[in-house]
C-alpha cells in the first residue's frame, strides 16, 4: 500500500495543493479530480510535466524517481521508485493525444519514463523553442525553466543546487524537495498555458 501526503505549497501569490504519493489509487483519484474540475476544456488541457532522478557523478544510470504533473493549482508528485502500481488511469491520462504536456526538455523526460516504466506520453510541447518563437526571443531556445519563467510570466524560480542535485530516490522526501518538485511542474504549467493561449 503506497503512502500519500498532501501539502500546500506557496509560490509567489499562488497556493498549490500538492499530492505526494507512491499509491496508484491516489494517482487515479488525483486524475479523476483533474478531469472533473477541467471537464469543459479536456480537449485542449495543458499539463505541466517534469521528472527528477538522483544525479550520478560518474558512470551508471539512475532510474527516474519522481513524475510531477500539474494542472491549475493541483500538483501530483508520484514516487515512481516506490509505486505500488501504475494505474490504468495514469496510462490513459499520459496517452491522451488531446492533452499537451509541457516542460523544458519535456520530450527527454517523456522518453525517460517510457524507458524506465513503460509510461507513454503522447503529446509533448517543449517550452524553450515555443517561448523563443512566441516571444520573438531566439536566445530562449536553449534557456532553462528559470530564464523562460522570468521572460514569459515574470516569475522568479529559485533552484538551489543542493536540492536540484539531491537524493530524489529517498523514500521520504524533504520539504525542500517537495517545494522544488511542485514549483517546477507548476511553473511549467503556467508558462505553457500562457504561451499556448497567446496571453502574454
Amino acid at each position: 500500500m503506497g503512502k500519500t501526503t498532501v501539502w500546500d505549497i506557496t509560490f509567489e501569490d499562488d497556493e498549490i495543493t500538492t499530492t505526494v504519493t507512491s499509491s496508484g489509487s491516489a494517482v487515479a483519484s488525483w486524475i479523476d479530480e483533474v478531469r472533473s474540475v477541467h471537464r469543459r476544456r479536456l480537449y485542449k488541457l495543458v499539463v505541466g510535466l517534469d521528472v527528477e532522478w538522483r544525479p550520478l557523478f560518474g558512470y551508471g544510470y539512475s532510474r527516474t524517481a519522481l513524475l510531477q504533473l500539474c494542472v491549475g493549482r493541483r500538483c501530483l508528485i508520484f514516487q515512481l521508485l516506490y509505486a505500488d502500481n501504475f494505474p490504468k488511469a495514469l496510462r490513459e491520462f499520459l496517452g491522451d493525444p488531446g492533452f499537451r504536456f509541457v516542460g523544458v526538455g519535456v520530450a527527454d523526460d517523456a522518453e525517460r519514463i517510457r524507458n524506465d516504466y513503460g509510461l507513454v506520453v503522447s503529446n509533448t510541447v517543449d517550452l524553450a523553442p515555443l517561448a523563443a518563437k512566441e516571444m520573438g526571443r531566439p536566445d530562449l531556445r536553449y534557456a532553462g525553466l528559470k530564464a523562460i519563467a522570468k521572460a514569459v510570466i515574470d516569475a522568479d524560480v529559485d533552484k538551489p543546487e543542493s536540492v536540484r542535485t539531491g537524493p530524489w530516490d529517498n523514500c521520504e522526501l524533504s520539504g525542500a524537495q517537495i517545494n522544488y518538485a511542485c514549483i517546477d511542474a507548476f511553473v511549467s504549467f503556467e508558462v505553457g498555458r500562457t504561451l499556448l493561449s497567446g496571453d502574454y
